[in-house]
């Protein structure tokens, strides 16, 4: 039984979904204004593992992926420039060349990652007359309003719901304390749906309140409503969207159809680097490019598994140098069994292995619990390099090794085992040595035939002399 830790609850709820066997999961996605980096990697991540989890439990899940283009200012807030816009400046191109080169440096990284893509990759400026329309209904209901400088904005104090996800109160809205707030507005908290074109801003759409652009909260309620209904399954997104980005996603999709928005919202934690929250004004701001230049993507991947996705993850590089250790040897120990079981057609279940897998699907029950089903993997390592070291292999046992590692490692955690040219090296190397020595042995040179299958030895390989008839 699947139990998820709901933001909107506090709880770990069991998953029901609202029509069976299908999920609907709507994820935050990047605002392309700059290269992808690790935060990017931890949030899309952990929901490529839930996305695959949801499958391998048998739901056919519609995974919907937004792509910010147009309307997040800077500092998160509702006056100030366009991130994408002063990014455009910065490199003297066009708004539209920036969003379109990072989205797809955005992919390619997410592909490194072994990042399956979304059912659904959306962008906020293929939505501007359902906003348009939307932001006119909110009007009507008495939700939003106009201002005499044509920017609109939702009432916060008319939807009493408001801080249900967050647990925040109105007092405690964060409007105003990066950035002066706007003085067109009724009240502080109030956020903005559509904000009108200042002069030279380039990224601009008709409206009936004059030529402007949408709010960044709005985009998403607009684009999950589209693609996956009024009230869908599963919201997802970092710790730090929690508030105010869908805080008001709530307040605007509710008032709007006047229905629940979302059952469960799942929200990652944040990345720390040895020990000290990522940010660029810290120096310790690390790129996706950039730390691909020093680590494999799927070592990446893998230390970030290695932390339940609600607790930090700190990124240490004596942390990433053990897990470089332990992803080999689980690498390693994969590519032998399967060169034993090659040709292993027909096996039976072990009961031993099909524990651990259970062992394994029961942690991933827990609300995605990759920490702790990874020390499953390891239980099965252990086992196979047990079996792997002696004369007589069960062959049977590393064959169901094999089909849970192919099945959980590989399948449900997205881990991606890739066996290296140079072991194909080693291997031609060890079989000239293994000649060397018969020939030393035919020879009577027992001698050093004898200290290279000691140093073999040393090295982990087993040499048994088998007598001759």
């Amino acid at each position: 039984m699947l139990k998820i830790y709901n933001t909107l609850t506090r709880n770990k709820d069991e998953f029901k979904s609202i029509h069976e066997k299908k999920v609907g999961l709507y994820v935050c996605g990047p605002t392309v204004y700059g290269y992808p980096h690790l935060g990017h990697a931890k949030s899309y991540i952990t929901f490529d593992v839930i996305h695959r989890y949801l499958k391998y439990l048998g739901y056919d899940v519609k995974y919907v992926q937004n792509i910010t283009d147009v309307g997040h200012l800077v500092g998160d807030v509702d006056d100030g420039e366009d991130k994408i816009e002063k990014q455009a400046k910065i490199e003297q191109t066009d708004p539209v060349a920036i969003a379109y080169n990072y989205e797809n440096i955005y992919f390619d990284c997410m592909d490194k990652l072994n990042i399956e893509r979304p059912t659904i990759s959306c962008r906020a400026t293929g939505h501007i007359i359902e906003i348009i329309e939307a932001v006119k209904t909110l009007i009507e209901k008495g939700y939003a309003y106009v201002t005499d400088e044509r920017n609109v904005y939702y009432r916060v104090k008319k939807f009493k719901g408001y801080g249900k996800l967050s647990g925040r109160n109105i007092e405690e809205n964060l409007s105003g304390e990066r950035i002066e707030v706007k003085n067109d507005k009724e009240s502080p908290e109030d956020f903005a749906l559509w904000k009108h074109a200042e002069k030279g801003h380039i990224m601009k759409w008709p409206s009936p309140w004059g030529e402007g652009y949408p709010g960044w909260h709005i985009e998403c309620s607009i684009m999950s409503k589209k693609y996956l209904g009024e009230t869908f399954d599963i919201h997802g997104g970092g710790m730090d969207n929690i508030f105010p980005h869908h805080e008001c996603e709530i307040a605007q999709s509710e008032a709007l159809n006047d229905k629940p928005f979302v059952n469960y919202f799942i929200h990652n934690n944040l990345v720390t680097v040895n020990g000290q929250k990522m940010g660029k004004s810290l120096g310790n701001f690390i790129t996706l490019p950039d730390l691909f230049k020093e680590y494999e993507p799927k070592i990446i991947r893998f230390y970030v598994l290695l932390t339940q996705y609600r607790r930090p993850t700190d990124f240490e590089k004596e942390k990433i140098e053990e897990s470089i250790k332990n992803y080999e040897k689980i690498e390693k120990t994969y590519f032998k069994i399967k060169k034993e079981t090659k040709n292993l057609e027909s096996i039976e279940k072990d009961e031993e292995i099909e524990n651990i897998k259970r062992d394994f699907l029961n942690a991933m029950d827990d609300d995605f619990n990759t920490s702790l089903a990874i020390s499953h993997i390891y239980e099965l390592i252990k086992i196979a390099n047990s079996e792997l070291n002696k004369n007589d292999k069960d062959l049977n046992k590393l064959k169901n090794i094999e089909n849970v590692l192919d099945e959980c490692a590989v399948n449900i955690l997205g881990l991606k085992f890739e066996e290296k040219e140079e072991n194909k090296t080693d291997e031609k190397l060890l079989e000239y040595i293994l000649n060397l020595r018969n020939q030393l042995r035919q020879n009577k040179n027992f001698e050093l035939s004898d200290q290279i299958r000691d140093d073999l030895t040393k090295l982990g390989y087993e040499v048994n002399d088998k007598k001759s008839n």
